[in-house]
């Protein structure tokens, strides 16, 4: 009985383990399928600058909705390679167009997934043009296996974590930010 025992408490953690990792870990929490984007990214303390960008800029209602969007996020580290004072100035009421603008360049229409870019980067001859939300154009590539972005304003963000599936799109996210002309 005791065999019984034991083998069921290995069967049930090895289990539990299973479940706990199908779910992918973004800013030290878990990222769930079932969430929207914004009721992921609130939970990632990698993400805080990004949500509280997104909250001024008043698109949590968006990125809330059905979509799908692709949302190349950038983590506060990638924020922070901005230039000093360059967050704070976009958080200000007065730039909130601006904000808007830089935000909505991270995202594209549609579930892109790491292997959808990448085969669409293969079919462009080792590029593929990206229309973001905002009208700009960010080019994908794949550089040593992985995805990497150019901006419009020569700038350049890798992927760092992608195919973090949410209910209403997925995102990858990147380690620096993209900026728009």
């Amino acid at each position: 009985m005791r065999l019984w025992n034991a083998l069921s408490v290995i069967t049930l953690a090895a289990a539990s383990l299973a479940v706990a990792a199908k779910n992918p870990m973004v800013g030290g929490q878990e990222m769930f399928p079932a969430k929207d984007i914004i009721d992921n990214a609130v939970n990632s303390a990698d993400h805080t600058t990004l949500v509280a960008a997104v909250k001024a800029a008043g698109l949590v209602e968006t990125l809330k909705g059905p979509g799908p969007f692709t949302v190349f996020a950038p983590t506060n580290a990638a924020f922070s390679k901005l230039p000093a004072g360059t967050v704070d100035t976009l958080l200000q009421p007065e730039n909130k167009e601006m904000l808007t603008k830089v935000l909505t360049y991270h995202v594209v229409a549609g579930r892109w997934s790491a292997n959808d870019l990448k085969k669409r980067i293969k079919a462009g001859g080792g590029k593929a043009e990206l229309k973001t939300v905002s009208g700009g154009n960010l080019t994908a590539m794949v550089h040593n296996g992985m995805v990497v972005l150019h901006d419009e304003k020569g700038g350049m963000a890798t992927v760092t974590q992608s195919d973090v599936f949410q209910s209403n799109g997925v995102i990858h996210v990147i380690d620096s930010v993209v900026l728009p002309n």
